[in-house]
């Protein structure tokens, strides 16, 4: 797999779509007078999503700086369930996934190789974040979690999106999707009471859109990688 100069392999609408995040961003950071954490985060974050979506390892890379940057920002406001799953879980994850993507790439193009689940990863996704979601409800309450409820189905989508991103899967992009959308939730309830944190709201509206493009690009890498497999198979 391939790793250098990512960028020149960006789409047009690619670059659209990263431009236009930035932008949100840096411009919704200017005018509510953003912390500079937040503001780097969520730089990190689009940068590592737009890279994910094209299925180049050096997108699990920026999320492992992401998620480190995130948890800190998580702790101060109080969202220990945030803090806990990106540094206890994600990063690992993450770290993890840079590992399973760089031993399966596709051929000898930057992309990793798209991957089916078996019915018993499925299972295993299903149950594992099951447990997590029951464990961490309690862990959260005792902790005093701010928004238990909100934090509490942001930990299992997390959970679930990072066991489909370590496996490969397309349906990686709309775990994180949906999380995205709790996490929007939990920001806005924070920005009612600090302004500073609008930022990670618009941050996690761009990550909304750039899962949702992920998801679709993955789905078209799946289809291409299935049919060559099927023209080599036939040969």
């Amino acid at each position: 797999m391939k790793l250098k100069n990512p960028l020149r392999d960006l789409t047009n609408f690619e670059r659209m779509l990263w431009l236009f995040s930035v932008g949100a961003i840096v411009i919704s950071s200017f005018f509510a007078q953003g912390r500079v954490l937040t503001v780097i985060a969520s730089l990190i974050g689009v940068t590592a999503l737009i890279f994910v979506a094209k299925g180049y390892v050096v997108g699990q890379v920026f999320t492992v700086a992401f998620s480190v940057f995130y948890g800190t920002i998580s702790f101060f406001f109080r969202y220990y369930g945030e803090m806990i799953t990106y540094l206890g879980m994600t990063t690992p994850m993450a770290v993890c996934a840079v590992i399973s993507w760089l031993r399966h790439p596709y051929k000898d193009t930057r992309e990793v190789e798209v991957h089916r689940l078996t019915r018993g990863q499925v299972v295993a996704m299903l149950m594992g974040a099951a447990v997590t979601t029951v464990v961490f409800y309690f862990i959260l309450d005792a902790l005093g979690n701010a928004n238990l409820l909100a934090s509490t189905v942001s930990v299992t989508t997390s959970f679930a999106a990072s066991y489909l991103t370590f496996f490969r899967s397309p349906y990686y992009a709309l775990a994180y999707a949906a999380n995205d959308m709790v996490l929007v939730l939990l920001w806005v309830l924070a920005a009612v009471e600090d302004a500073s944190y609008v930022p990670m709201v618009v941050c996690f509206l761009m990550f909304f859109a750039n899962d949702v493009y992920g998801f679709c690009n993955w789905r078209r890498m799946q289809q291409r990688q299935s049919k060559k497999t099927r023209e080599k198979a036939r040969k």
